[in-house]
């Protein structure tokens, strides 16, 4: 048996008679409740939406020079360098 998540959350959403009507009749022809429809389209969409931003694809030239990139030796940032060297608008407050 497939474990149950306990939900506790809650949203609330306002919307037109037209819109819950669409919601309620895709969510009994799926034999869904409403709540269940939603949510499961709802997820559905943050999946497609985030997938971009949390893996991507490469090929496998493209993940060879990856892994190249990764396993080069740092590149020398005299600025980067200097920057860090500066002191810090958040320490000087603190050192006054």
């Amino acid at each position: 048996m497939a474990e149950r998540t306990v939900r506790t959350a809650k949203i609330d959403l306002r919307l037109s008679p037209e819109a819950k009507l669409k919601l309620q009749t895709a969510a009994s022809v799926s034999k869904r409740s409403v709540s269940e429809f939603v949510l499961e389209s709802a997820l559905v969409r943050a999946d497609e939406t985030l997938a971009d931003r949390t893996r991507f694809g490469l090929s496998a030239e493209q993940w060879k020079a990856f892994l190249t990139a990764l396993d080069a030796s740092p590149r020398d940032l005299p600025r980067l360098k200097r920057l860090f060297q500066e002191p810090s608008v958040f320490d000087a407050g603190a050192t006054s």
